[in-house]
């Protein structure tokens, strides 16, 4: 059974949460204020934490931005803001992805299902090893090791497999939409903050001059690809 942190002070959502991912089949623990939700979620005993940006206490990015330097589990922001700056503020500090309040709990569930899924996917074993390698790009599928001009980085998980699909196909431009639906598991719904932002982090760790893009370029009107 897999088990979710629910981090959220609004009790008739947290009911809604609850319920819905129980009859799915998930356990739930659920803490109202972000402190509390920090300690527990630092114990290391969850598959997934949705995590809500205005608590008492600790507020959801300073949460968000601490449990992300210890775990590497899918972390999913639910937020009432609908300020394109707090959602990029929060993917920037960690969060994988976000869901807006007012949400359908079909909603919740579905983008549950995928991010788990899509860890377990990441994670599991390679039964052989495999090397990618593009330009001063490299990828090791089997421990992960990412090689940039000579220097090892360390990924997240949606950075990594964002380069994994773009250096499996070279060249190719991908839009905001497809990317998402490819990386995340899950119609693009609308709104692609999500992208641009893990695109971004990405480039800061790949890119030697931010101002003369070597490897993932931005084509403009269309989407993203990585220089073949």
């Amino acid at each position: 059974m897999q088990h979710i942190l629910i981090i959220e002070d609004d009790a008739a959502i947290t009911a809604i949460e609850r319920d819905y991912l129980e009859i799915e089949g998930y356990a739930v623990e659920i803490v109202p204020d972000g402190g509390s939700g920090l300690e527990r979620g630092l114990e290391g005993a969850f598959d997934l934490i949705l995590l809500d940006l205005m608590l008492p206490g600790l507020d959801g990015f300073s949460v968000c931005r601490r449990l992300r330097e210890a775990l590497d589990i899918p972390i999913l922001m639910v937020t009432a803001r609908q300020e394109d700056i707090d959602k990029i503020r929060g993917l920037g500090l960690g969060a994988d992805d976000y869901i807006e309040k007012p949400f359908s709990p079909g909603v919740l569930v579905a983008r549950v299902k995928a991010h788990l899924a899509q860890y377990a996917r990441l994670t599991e074993p390679s039964c052989t090893r495999h090397e990618i390698s593009l330009g001063g790009l490299s990828i090791n599928t089997d421990t992960r090791l990412v090689v940039v001009d000579g220097r090892s980085v360390e990924l997240k998980n949606k950075e990594y497999e964002l380069l994994l699909f773009l250096m499996q196909n070279p060249g190719i431009v991908f839009s905001r939409e497809t990317l998402y639906e490819r990386i995340w598991g899950m119609d693009a719904m609308g709104d692609n903050a999500t992208v641009a932002v893990h695109i971004n982090r990405l480039r800061e760790k790949i890119e030697k001059d931010p101002s003369s893009l070597c490897y993932i370029q931005t084509v403009w009107g269309a989407g993203y690809r990585l220089r073949g």
